[in-house]
């Protein structure tokens, strides 16, 4: 073979060589591979259906502790977490207000009150003595009326008119009577607007000496413990005037939640309900006790308008078992709505709408199979089957809009 034919044949073989290796590689850039996607099982078990909401803790029946009377509270030594027996524990005392001193002009006219009250108690005592000779005299009359017409000399009218005369003096008489008792009245209260600072006996009754002996102790009401302490330091307080608050947070501790009026319809009394995240080991359990009948406008933090119902929830558990949980404590609360212990259960998240349907993709030999399935409840995370698929049947997760049926799909490993 010449020199010439050796060289024709080398290029033809190297060609021959690269044609082969470029087509390999196109091949293998453009054959179809299997798209990685998630996937779950189908499986039976328990499903519930709850409303998630936050909630806090409250005891049902706080009693506050106000001032009885005007005056001055003294320092309040006891401390919010303080345990207090009822009817014992002295939590706070109050020293009544002294009478208000009397300015010049207030006693000059408590004076003219009091003489113009003494001034007519004395008018009274004289219309008095005048009805008490009116009716002597009418009951005089009325005697000698009787004698004349028991011997025929006078007729009955007379005898009549001495009568009607005696009963009007008697009803004048009484009438003076009452006047007098309401001029004493009016006396008795002109003479109270003059007491004051001069009153030695008062004042000696409430001399800064005495006012340890003259405190009022103001005691718990209930055993329990100090929710809060309003007043701590001494201060001036009006009749009325809260000043601490106590409540059995062992035995009367609750939760109350604001639900969305949407959901409160949806929930009955005796639900079950499930408290987590409250800062202790493990959930709490509970029962819905009551559903307020009426909602009220409340706003989201983003300001959306809202229409919201109180709803009261019952501790299942033992205080024992709550730790430390106290009076307005935030938790957060599942009230079960609906639960299944046997119910075919499917990821919600493999979930998509076909038209009016809802579809899976199963995995069937290492392809994406479209299957419409028929759905129950749907709580968000899992959604119960009622027809299509099987417990076992494998199902991808968030299918996107690029897999089609029949596609060959592989698990997605993590890593």
């Amino acid at each position: 073979m010449t020199h010439l034919a050796r060289k024709k044949n080398s290029r033809l073989l190297l060609t021959t060589i690269a044609v082969v290796l470029v087509a390999g590689v196109l091949t293998a850039a453009f054959w179809p591979r299997s798209v990685l996607v998630d996937m779950a099982d189908v499986r039976q078990g328990e499903m519930i259906v709850t409303i998630n909401e936050e909630g806090r803790t409250r005891v049902k029946e706080p009693y506050v502790v106000s001032s009885p009377v005007a005056g001055e509270l003294q320092r309040v030594t006891v401390l919010p977490g303080e345990r207090v027996v009822g009817g014992e524990t002295i939590v706070a005392r109050m020293q009544p207000t002294n009478p208000s001193a009397l300015d010049v002009r207030t006693r000059e006219q408590a004076h003219a009150a009091v003489t113009a009250a003494e001034a007519a108690l004395r008018v009274a005592h004289a219309d008095l003595n005048a009805a008490l000779a009116k009716h002597d005299f009418a009951e005089s009359d009325l005697e000698r009326a009787q004698k004349l017409v028991d011997r025929g000399v006078a007729s009955k009218v007379a005898m009549e008119r001495a009568e009607q005369a005696a009963k009007v003096a008697k009803a004048n008489l009484d009438t003076v009577r009452a006047a007098i008792a309401m001029r004493e009245a009016e006396l008795a209260n002109a003479r109270a607007q003059l007491i004051g600072f001069d009153d030695m006996a008062l004042a000696a009754a409430l001399a800064d000496s005495e006012r340890p002996a003259y405190s009022i102790p103001l005691r718990a009401p209930i055993d329990g413990t100090i929710l809060k302490v309003n007043h701590k330091s001494e201060t001036t307080l009006p009749a009325g005037e809260p000043i601490l608050e106590i409540g059995d947070v062992d035995g009367d501790l609750e939760v109350m939640a604001e639900l969305l009026s949407s959901d409160a319809v949806q929930v009955t009394e005796g639900d079950r309900v499930v408290i987590t995240n409250w800062g202790g080991q493990g959930d709490l359990t509970g029962t819905v006790s009551r559903i307020d009948p009426y909602g009220y406008t409340k706003y989201s933090a983003l300001g959306v308008e809202e229409q919201r119902v109180e709803t009261t929830i019952q501790f299942a558990n033992p205080g024992e078992d709550r730790g430390d949980l106290g009076h307005g404590y935030r938790v957060e609360i599942r009230i079960v709505v609906w639960e299944k212990p046997d119910a075919v259960v499917v990821p919600s998240a493999a979930l998509f709408r076909q038209g009016q349907d809802w579809a899976v993709f199963v995995v069937d030999d290492g392809r994406a199979k479209l299957r419409k399935i028929d759905v129950g409840r749907n709580n968000g995370v899992d959604a119960e089957v009622l027809g299509g698929l099987e417990t076992g049947d494998t199902v991808v997760l968030f299918p996107s809009a690029n897999l089609v049926d029949g596609m060959r799909i592989a698990r997605r490993q993590l890593d």
